[in-house]
């Protein structure tokens, strides 16, 4: 009897039938207040906690205090939930909403991956 190793698992796929629009506008802070008040009073523990609830590490945000016109790490999550969620929307504004309303842009985030909630089932796996 030989025994099988297994390198690579398969990935769970993820089909969504939720809007190819962002769930909230990025200003719609009344929609999470307490969120919100945390994301503008301590931002970088917002964004943070965000990061890690998204499956992230928990101190990618903290690499912005090195950055430099435009925060890396905050556009990058944009446009990977983007992606995820399929969200349409252009680098452009992701950029603009990432530079100039950073705070905002967390809380959009942490409200989207509420909203979307999704959660991942995997169909007919077997053990081997």
């Amino acid at each position: 009897m030989s025994s099988k190793m297994v390198i690579r698992q398969p990935q769970p796929v993820m089909v969504s039938r939720e809007s190819d629009q962002w769930g909230s506008g990025i200003c719609d802070c009344f929609d999470d207040v307490p969120e919100c008040c945390f994301a503008f009073w301590c931002s970088c523990c917002f964004a943070c906690k965000t990061s890690k609830k998204y499956g992230q590490c928990l101190c990618l945000p903290l690499l912005e205090i090195f950055g430099g016109i435009i925060p890396p790490v905050t556009m990058a999550m944009r446009v990977s939930m983007r992606q995820r969620y399929g969200i349409k929307d252009t680098m452009c504004m992701d950029c603009v909403y990432a530079t100039f309303c950073k705070a905002c842009s967390w809380c959009q985030m942490s409200r989207e991956m509420k909203r979307r909630n999704i959660q991942v089932v995997l169909v007919n796996a077997k053990n081997i």
